[in-house]
């Protein structure tokens, strides 16, 4: 096990913006990891090559982050070849949040009756749509209505700016009027709290186009490539795909790139799934979205108790949330043979620890109370044995699965 410098514990890695650095040492973790690449295991190192192939961040939300997406790898690569100053590798960034406490985002586009319904209510956002895009989105069938959504949205967030700092304003004092005589929706609400931080922002309007989410502690959603959102309030530990690509188009003072955000959108509608953990061992919980390159887990050991997790076949960071204790690595469970490695690390809030693959680790919590841990890991499919399943039936076969439903 090594020890992380906690001045980067906000984000924790192998990628060259913000590499982390080993406790105690010179060397970042990429540079040790390329000294020691079996310290990832077999099959990362074979389907990764020699960086960790996620990021792992905690973030603390108090102004909404930017109105973004982020590209998948076709396009990383193509951005990264035309705007290296912009966009600074070139792979693809799906993404996962979880909560630490209540936390809200804009996450995907709302559904089509819904936004159908904000457009008919809200006359500022139909005037920065434009007439033609927000009739054509109001009259559109099931088929025509992706790309009436792309025309409409896309309208929005290239529309004149001192055109939409008239409707904002326009917008506000209506809202604050209204207010006296009825209860704003959640929406409306968060549109005046946007505008507060990112005075007539396009961003404020885009609100109504995405889905308002709220996490309690310990839920989860996940990004695909291509999907707007953006993170409003609250703590979260983030797992992500290993880049640094953002496309931005509102509520943010850096570069904006707006013609592709909006090109490149998948227009998919729909609340984004949440997800609440699977238990994977009595004190473990995973959350594994669908893409390969992560997972998060939670492992909490109960206060004055030893717990001994499942072996991961991959690396991973540890990240204590709350709590005390050590981890213990099994004498001779680890390939990697370095003087660095600790087989016993002291655990407390905000340590934060990488585990090489195959390691075998028990946690021993203090007598004080349960040590929780998030934890970054490679998802579990990559480590999943194909089942090889038979050209041709065997007639034995065909007849016992016949039986078997008689029986049923």
């Amino acid at each position: 096990m090594l020890g992380e410098d906690q001045r980067r514990r906000a984000r924790m890695g192998t990628h060259p913006s913000g590499p982390a650095v080993i406790s105690g040492q010179d060397s970042t973790l990429k540079e040790w990891i390329e000294a020691h690449p079996e310290a990832l295991g077999e099959a990362v190192l074979k389907r990764f090559g020699t960086d960790l192939p996620y990021l792992f961040k905690v973030l603390s939300v108090q102004t909404a982050l930017s109105i973004q997406s982020h590209p998948d790898k076709k396009l990383a690569e193509k951005l990264h070849a035309q705007q290296p100053q912009d966009y600074k590798d070139d792979n693809h960034k799906p993404e996962m949040a979880l909560a630490l406490e209540d936390f809200e985002a804009l996450c995907g586009f709302v559904s089509n009756a819904e936004l159908k319904q904000q457009l008919q209510q809200q006359p500022e956002l139909r005037l920065c749509v434009g007439e033609e895009a927000a009739s054509a989105f109001l009259e559109a069938e099931e088929e025509q209505a992706k790309p009436a959504l792309k025309a409409a949205f896309t309208a929005l967030m290239t529309c004149d700016a001192e055109k939409v700092a008239g409707a904002i304003d326009t917008l506000v004092q209506r809202l604050n009027q209204e207010a006296a005589g009825r209860a704003l929706s959640e929406k409306e609400a968060l549109v005046l709290r946007l505008n507060q931080q990112y005075p007539n922002d396009v961003g404020v309007l885009s609100a109504f186009f995405l889905n308002q989410v709220r996490l309690a502690p310990g839920e989860a959603i996940y990004l695909a490539a291509n999907e707007p959102h953006a993170y409003v309030s609250g703590e979260l530990v983030e797992c992500m795909a290993a880049s640094d690509n953002v496309i931005r188009a509102g509520l943010t003072p850096k570069f904006r790139d707006t013609a592709v955000l909006c090109e490149s959108l998948t227009y998919n509608t729909g609340v984004p799934e949440v997800l609440k953990g699977q238990p994977v061992h009595d004190h473990v919980k995973a959350y594994r979205p669908p893409f390969d390159e992560f997972e998060i887990q939670h492992i909490e050991a109960p206060a004055g108790e030893s717990v001994t997790v499942p072996t991961n076949h991959g690396p991973l960071l540890l990240l204590v949330h709350a709590g005390a204790g050590s981890a213990t690595a099994a004498e001779g469970s680890s390939s990697v043979k370095d003087a660095a490695l600790q087989q016993q690390a002291e655990l407390h809030r905000g340590t934060i620890v990488f585990v090489p693959a195959g390691t075998a680790l028990t946690f021993d919590a203090s007598a004080a109370g349960p040590l929780k841990i998030w934890v970054a890991a490679v998802n579990a499919k990559v480590f999943a044995v194909p089942v090889e399943v038979p050209a041709v039936v065997p007639a034995e076969v065909v007849e016992a699965a016949k039986e078997l439903v008689l029986v049923a």
